[in-house]
């Protein structure tokens, strides 16, 4: 479950006295309600999602990537559409702020500490709700 893994990324955080921790997004399926139609993006938040989204983009501590499949010519689309409501990311599918290190190879798989993805268990109905209870 998603507060599992914010309570051990803010609990490491802590421990380690990090500045800064990697928040992962991907959109369809977990931020916006898909609509399955190729020419045309999806608009239709999740419950909550908008809101929470708006307060961790205000956070200076987190910094916040977009994970996503979407076509560059989306990914600007989209990007200016969350822009636009309140919600800005640092990143897309990139993280250049952690480079190599003694603890992993990040030339082709990004560093982050938490991941948002319907396809890794997040649930875009219910788990904005309890990130919004439980974390913000």
């Amino acid at each position: 479950m998603i507060t599992k893994a914010i309570h051990i990324c803010l609990q490491k955080a802590k421990e380690k006295q990090w500045r800064k921790t990697y928040w992962a997004f991907d959109i369809h399926g977990t931020i916006l309600k898909p609509n399955f139609k190729q020419y045309e993006i999806t608009k239709e938040f999740y419950p909550h999602a908008k809101e929470v989204l708006q307060l961790i983009s205000k956070q200076k501590d987190i910094v916040k990537i977009l994970y996503t499949c979407s076509y560059p010519n989306e990914i600007e689309q989209y990007v200016s559409y969350f822009n636009a409501n309140g919600i800005h990311f640092d990143y897309v599918n990139e993280n250049p702020d952690v480079a190599d290190g003694s603890y992993g190879y990040y030339k082709e798989k990004f560093y982050f500490n938490v991941l948002m993805d319907d396809k890794a268990g997040f649930d875009g109905e219910t788990d904005w709700l309890t990130i919004k209870r439980n974390f913000i």
